[in-house]
């Protein structure tokens, strides 16, 4: 969250007594999991700002955790249900401990994580390097043990760490601070760094978190998409296993159109982002779920390679991008950024992809390919024959190609 985000919040809400329960966190470990072992493809799950902003609340999160329980998102791949900013009260009680809001969180953290881990999924928290939260609640500056103790102690499985109110800190050690913190608990928390950008976290962060920010704020128009698109395309030799660039959160659902929610989604994909949904999983149209839970899209994103795609070439609006996948495959992205409808034709006995990241270079005269259009369902027959589509504005074709 930017510092601008705080400005449409109001701080309210009493801050509430009494001291935080610390259980012993080496008795919480999360069924035999390491810290090695998170995030070993892109996270998936829902954060509560992109639509709820400060409108978040217990209820809120338990009616998000039954959706995606039962709307197919859990079934595809889908994990993590995460409280973005202000679940907090507005100060620390008198022994420092971080406390929910007592009105919208009057059951507790605990409580809603068990809820949340009974329905198969797992739970993210929210805090911030600094003193404060964007949104002006109590950030963990100086109290780093004793949060990430007590988000062990509630089951906690995913922290956001933001980085506002942080003026005279050095980022990398801020966040390797709350890093060792975490580690120290012994139960195994997702770390996501929310550090923007600004110091370029993807040289620094592999070991310290799991995923890292690389740009400001996304927003529910598709110049914000394909702005930080292009922010991306000279960071995938960053980007692996249990390490990964981070675009922010996806905004599906949200306002654009359908064609600019499968280009949105596509790309996340063949980025090898984190998806993290921003919607209201409660009340979505059919094109909506149909667009986060197609699995042949997803697969791309879970390939175990954990490659992000290259950009390939651009002509007059239309990008091409190869994603490589297992077993010598490829995802083969065509963007259409342009509003109207444009022509693509591809002759594959023409075309040499090389791809330094992956080791590979495919010459696609001498190999033959399967090539399947993901979005449509529908198979195109292989690379012997020239590849021709018109794609609409703001959209994109998807094929996979699987070796012959």
């Amino acid at each position: 969250m930017s510092t601008m985000k705080r400005m449409l919040l109001t701080v309210n809400g009493p801050a509430c007594a009494g001291a935080i329960l610390i259980l012993c966190a080496a008795c919480l470990g999360a069924r035999g999991q390491t810290f090695d072992q998170l995030a070993m493809t892109p996270q998936m799950g829902w954060n509560s700002w992109n639509k709820f902003q400060g409108r978040v609340s217990e209820q809120l999160i338990r009616e998000t955790a039954d959706a995606m329980a039962t709307n197919g998102m859990k079934d595809a791949g889908y994990q993590y249900v995460n409280i973005d900013d202000v679940w907090q009260a507005t100060q620390r009680d008198a022994q420092g401990n971080i406390l929910p809001d007592p009105e919208r969180f009057s059951s507790g953290i605990k409580a809603l994580a068990d809820y949340v881990h009974s329905k198969g999924l797992k739970l993210g928290i929210y805090s911030d390097a600094g003193t404060r939260t964007c949104a002006g609640r109590p950030g963990s500056l100086g109290h780093e043990e004793q949060d990430a103790k007590a988000y062990a102690a509630w089951g906690v499985d995913y922290l956001k760490y933001d980085w506002c109110s942080t003026q005279g800190l050095q980022a990398p050690a801020a966040y390797k601070k709350m890093s060792d913190a975490l580690r120290a608990t012994g139960r195994p928390i997702l770390f996501s760094l929310c550090e923007w950008g600004n110091s370029r976290p993807w040289t620094w962060g592999k070991g310290v978190g799991q995923s890292w920010r690389t740009t400001g704020d996304i927003n529910a128009r598709f110049t914000s998409v394909l702005s930080i698109l292009d922010k991306e395309v000279n960071l995938r030799q960053y980007a692996g296993p249990g390490h990964w660039n981070d675009p922010d959160m996806l905004e599906v659902g949200n306002g654009m159109s359908v064609a600019e929610d499968r280009a949105h989604f596509t790309l996340w994909c063949m980025l090898a982002a984190p998806l993290i949904s921003g919607n209201d999983l409660r009340n979505m149209n059919p094109e909506t779920l149909k667009i986060l839970t197609d699995k042949e899209v997803i697969a791309l994103n879970q390939d175990p390679l954990g490659i992000q795609a290259l950009k390939y070439s651009t002509t007059n609006g239309m990008e091409v991008w190869f994603k490589p996948l297992k077993q010598d495959a490829w995802a083969m992205c065509v963007l259409n950024r342009n509003q109207a409808p444009q022509n693509f034709a591809f002759d594959w006995k023409s075309e040499k992809v090389t791809d330094d990241v992956a080791n590979r270079q495919t010459k696609f005269d001498t190999i033959t390919y399967h090539v399947r259009d993901l979005w449509q369902k529908q198979d195109l027959g292989t690379t012997q024959i020239p590849l021709s589509a018109a794609v609409q504005g703001h959209d994109v074709l998807l094929v996979r190609l699987d070796k012959l």
